[in-house]
């Protein structure tokens, strides 16, 4: 075989070794894109249950057992 010939064929597996990492950096940047889609979609269902929970906490009074003891105590004193 030829130095030309050697050359040629190593090109040659230069050429196709370069169209399959270009298709799998194309699979990649779709993965990325999903996995980025994903993220987003959680980080803004995490806000949103952030809100909520927030919302039920100020909702909660500040002495949840003082206030309740105060109730008992007034229930027990009724005639």
């Amino acid at each position: 075989m030829s130095r030309f010939d050697e050359l040629a064929e190593r090109i040659e597996r230069l050429v196709l070794r370069h169209e399959e990492l270009k298709r799998t950096n194309a699979l990649l940047e779709q993965q990325l894109a999903s996995v980025t889609t994903e993220r987003d979609n959680l980080r803004s269902r995490l806000v949103a249950a952030r809100t909520r929970i927030d919302a039920l906490l100020e909702r909660i009074p500040a002495e949840p057992v003082a206030a309740a003891a105060n109730d008992l105590a007034q229930d027990l004193g009724k005639p």
